[in-house]
């Protein structure tokens, strides 16, 4: 079975996760979204094939933004649809 999912890696500062997420998000075709530390251990994985509306998507950006303030350089490892 062939992935119909193209995936795109980010290494950011911990500061600049919650814009780039909310960027990518305004995009459009982003089905999940993984925030990975510099271990490249796991620290949250958001999925919006869900997401119909900005309200629904409101606690997840604030998880993300409270995750992204503990930390010094993370990546974003962001599935799209081709």
């Amino acid at each position: 079975m062939v992935s119909k999912n193209k995936k795109e890696e980010f290494i950011l500062d911990g500061s600049e996760v919650l814009k780039k997420v909310k960027q990518l998000v305004k995009e459009g075709n982003v089905r999940r979204i993984i925030i990975k530390n510099e271990k490249d251990q796991t620290l949250m994985e958001v999925p919006l094939t869900w997401v119909a509306v900005e309200a629904v998507l409101a606690p997840p950006l604030a998880a993300i933004g409270a995750a992204a303030a503990l930390l010094t350089k993370c990546k974003i490892v962001v599935e799209k649809r081709k």
